[in-house]
């Protein structure tokens, strides 16, 4: 049974401490929507779930819950009924494995949802170095538990890159359980460690050595996990001005204040580099639904018609950071949103 954490009443945010449901049966009907998962796509949904108590007062107002997108799957997928989420948001999309875990348990209908593009940025304080810009080989070699295969001796940015100045890597990031992280691994760090042409050849020849060699971050300190709360990360870039945060573009657009993108690979994080996928970090993030309650939960089929309606161009979730999706691949969402069909799984890598 998962603890509930945040529950939409009105437009406010109330806390709860209760439990969900007990009920085991797979065709219990919850009494309101259920959502775990993504902190980055938090604010999104609960965005949208403000406009949906406002548009549709009678519905309980759905409880939103920031898990982080794995736990977030793991939740959803253990199965149907309602002890378990209805939905769940995610940085990345679903793997297979999970897919499969999702199907074990009896939710058979997985309804994916791409909702709009984020960007994995990467900040550090307004009072951090000027003209401080990376590559994502700089990331890897930093953070790499070991880079290329050879033990990690880097202190400085400058032992990483001469150009760089010589400040102790510190890098505040999302833990494992974080779609951020798995965003992480693979859109920046594999990208600087397949850089070198060996790794290159590895990942053909020995793929999960590669994985190892690409994707695990050393557990020195130079490298603090941050939680799921990304607005703690913020404030702890902000305190520290030569440390380096990993977040969501929606986190810095809304911390401008304080804080500042960091060119990678001679891109800025911007809205623009985002939509065009320019920006090494661009991503598409997710919303998941379980087929097998959007006809049993009361407003459900009403609450993702109320997300179709905020991640359009036009619509209001660009107003919290939400990069809209290309014309052609929103009309996809909506089609999705329409139709309910679920997930094929031969569609995943």
């Amino acid at each position: 049974m998962y603890k509930l954490m945040v529950a939409l009443a009105g437009s406010s945010l109330l806390l709860s401490g209760c439990g969900q449901g007990n009920d085991a049966g797979g065709g219990a009907a919850g009494e309101q929507i259920q959502i775990v998962g993504s902190s980055t796509v938090y604010p999104f949904t609960t965005a949208v779930a403000e406009r949906f108590v406002q548009n549709n007062p009678s519905f309980k107002a759905p409880i939103v819950e920031s898990t982080g997108t794995g736990a977030g799957m793991k939740l959803f997928c253990s199965g149907v009924g309602d002890q378990f989420p209805d939905m769940t948001n995610a940085s990345r999309r679903i793997k297979q494995s999970e897919l499969q875990d999702c199907n074990r348990n009896g939710a058979r209908q997985v309804i994916e949802i791409p909702v709009g593009i984020d960007g994995l940025a990467l900040v550090q304080s307004n009072q951090g170095a000027q003209n401080f810009q990376l590559t994502p080989a700089d990331v890897y070699k930093a953070l790499a538990a070991t880079p290329y295969g050879k033990p990690q001796t880097a202190k400085t940015w400058k032992e990483v890159n001469p150009a760089l100045p010589a400040v102790p890597i510190r890098v505040y990031g999302p833990p494992p359980t974080s779609g951020t992280r798995d965003s992480f691994a693979e859109l920046i760090l594999e990208k600087g460690c397949d850089s070198e042409p060996a790794m290159k050849a590895l990942k053909e020849s020995d793929k999960d050595r590669h994985k190892e060699v690409c994707s695990k971050i050393r557990e020195d300190g130079a490298f603090v996990e941050a939680g799921e709360n990304d607005n703690l990360l913020v404030q702890k870039v902000t305190a520290n001005p030569g440390a380096i945060g990993v977040l969501g573009y929606s986190f810095l657009e809304e911390n401008k204040a304080a804080i500042r993108g960091i060119l990678l690979g001679g891109v800025a994080p911007s809205a623009e580099t985002i939509r065009s996928l320019d920006y090494p970090g661009a991503r598409i993030i997710y919303i998941y639904a379980k087929g097998e309650h959007v006809n049993v939960i009361p407003g459900m089929k009403e609450f993702l018609t109320q997300y179709g309606r905020g991640m359009g161009p036009q619509g209001y979730l660009a107003q919290r950071g939400l990069v809209p999706l290309p014309e052609d691949q929103h009309a996809k969402a909506m089609a999705a949103i329409q139709s309910l069909t679920p997930l094929n799984s031969a569609e995943l890598k």
